[in-house]
């Protein structure tokens, strides 16, 4: 038997190295060479590592879009994770301690929006009548409502592992509603929210489509729509292509490496109670 787990364990490193590290590795490399060598690409060192002069020069492309689009995805994931959080952490709260006739009903829209897709054109005609089109707080809004079902659903099977004694020792305190879900329950909620912080920040972060489709225009670019621009741009300069890549992949492989076992100990959480 432990025979067999090495080798099943062995097996599974191998296979993540094939899949994340090598085309990681591939892309570092890429990034660390000259525009003829990287035109090339062979899975080769590079003869002379000009990494520095390729991210400053991807740094100021187009009048330094790379910057304005990385500030853009700063401001659109703290705020949208931020929202997804508390909103989260509140509906998931009050859906596992307030049980009634409506419980049901909620559990449906929260599965409707894990499975049915959006809808590109409607939600366009709502946001233009509002007037958030095109704007940074309106995408904010949709990544929100897009994320908002994942975050209940976690929060609330962590919700259960917590002993209702708590809430009823804080009513007997003098607690109101506020009080005991933002003194008492959210900071008993921290493993999960830190799960559901670095989940849902890659996840923005990494948004192609939304900004794509709600966002457009040069000054609201985020990086995923700069990669797709400099596809174009840089079709002949693979070295700069690679570059912005690389710039691009750093953020979220920190957040995952740094807070590895917390995203772990979170998804696992309420597998005990439901």
């Amino acid at each position: 038997m432990k025979t067999r787990r090495y080798v099943a364990g062995g097996i599974a490193i191998l296979a993540s190295l094939v899949v994340f590290v090598v085309p990681f590795v591939f892309i570092l490399l890429t990034a660390g060479k000259g525009r003829a060598e990287a035109n090339q690409l062979e899975f080769t060192w590079p003869t002379d590592w000009q990494l520095w002069e390729n991210v400053v020069e991807v740094w100021n492309t187009r009048d330094g879009m790379f910057l304005t689009a990385m500030i853009n995805s700063v401001i659109l994931t703290v705020a949208s994770v931020s929202g997804m959080v508390v909103l989260g952490a509140m509906v998931g709260y009050v859906l596992q301690r307030r049980k009634g006739w409506w419980t049901p009903v909620a559990n449906v829209l929260i599965l409707a929006g894990l499975i049915i897709p959006p809808a590109v054109v409607p939600t366009i005609w709502v946001m233009q009548g509002l007037g958030i089109y095109k704007t940074l707080p309106g995408l904010v809004m949709i990544e929100i409502a897009f994320g908002l079902a994942f975050t209940v659903l976690l929060i609330r099977a962590f919700v259960a592992n917590i002993p209702r004694e708590l809430d009823e020792a804080a009513l007997i305190d003098g607690a109101g509603p506020l009080r005991l879900f933002f003194q008492v329950v959210f900071p008993l909620l921290r493993s999960v929210i830190i799960t559901v912080v670095v989940v849902q920040s890659v996840f923005v972060f990494n948004d192609f489509q939304n900004p794509l489709y709600f966002l457009p225009g040069n000054e609201n670019a985020t990086v995923q729509l700069t990669l797709f621009n400099f596809q174009s741009q840089f079709n002949q300069m693979r070295n700069l292509l690679f570059t912005d890549i690389l710039l691009i992949t750093i953020p979220p492989l920190l957040m995952y490496m740094f807070f590895n076992r917390r995203i772990v100990a979170g998804l696992t959480s309420g597998a005990i109670k439901g």
